[in-house]
């Protein structure tokens, strides 16, 4: 049986501009790529977690209490997804990676958010394909593949179809050194490396692509071989 770990971002999910109707299309993708795998999903936060963060933040709230509101919000949009997958989605809400590995089962889709402070949901993804020995993880992300730097404030950045886990290393540690929010977790690239998992990086909102990833079809964002 094969096992696929996606992790989509709360800004995809949840930003604010006619959610449900992404959420139901999104559900029916996920719904007819499952097909006879264990599809694993894991939900961001998104703008909702920000907005309790920098509240939080303001009032003086703990770098652990802040995460902890994080967490809580990535588990609300879990559980909002698995309303909308119906009987497919697996039954409850795993709260760790070897809660949510247990719950893997052919044809059915395991929803979970965020696990422990200081864990983003994309090293979670990576640390779930970890435990269940799946081979890739695919991040629905706000950008549609990785890029020399951030497109919005450089047009003229360097888009690639295809890197090596070494390379996109390279790409997040200088992100992430700068301040600049990553595409990717450095704690979960590092996994990948560890483990020789694959990422793809496709757009969340190309729900053609996400399937594509999905199904082990070409995609348009891009592939990073570990």
């Amino acid at each position: 049986m094969e096992k696929v770990v996606v992790s989509i971002g709360g800004s995809i999910l949840i930003p604010g501009d006619g959610d449900s109707s992404y959420i139901r299309e999104l559900s029916q993708m996920l719904r007819s790529a499952v097909g006879d795998r264990c599809l694993m999903v894991v939900c961001g936060g998104g703008r909702i977690s920000r907005y309790y963060s920098e509240t939080g933040r303001a009032l003086g709230g703990s770098t652990e209490q802040l995460d902890r509101m994080g967490i809580m919000i990535t588990r609300v949009n879990a559980a909002l997804l698995r309303v909308a997958l119906g009987d497919i989605a697996v039954d409850g809400a795993p709260d760790t990676v070897e809660e949510a590995a247990g719950m893997c089962a052919e044809g059915r889709i395991v929803v979970m958010g965020g696990t422990v402070p200081g864990h983003t949901t994309d090293a979670v993804a990576t640390m779930l394909a970890r435990e269940v020995g799946a081979s890739k993880v695919i991040n629905a992300t706000a950008v549609d593949a990785v890029y020399s730097e951030d497109p919005k404030l450089n047009p003229d950045a360097e888009r690639y179809s295809e890197l090596t886990v070494s390379q996109l290393a390279e790409l997040v540690y200088s992100q992430h050194d700068a301040g600049n929010s990553s595409v990717f977790d450095p704690k979960g690239v590092r996994i990948a490396t560890e483990e020789s998992i694959d990422i793809l990086i496709v757009s969340g909102r190309d729900l053609d692509d996400l399937e594509a990833a999905i199904t082990d079809r070409p995609v348009k964002g891009t592939v990073v071989r570990s």
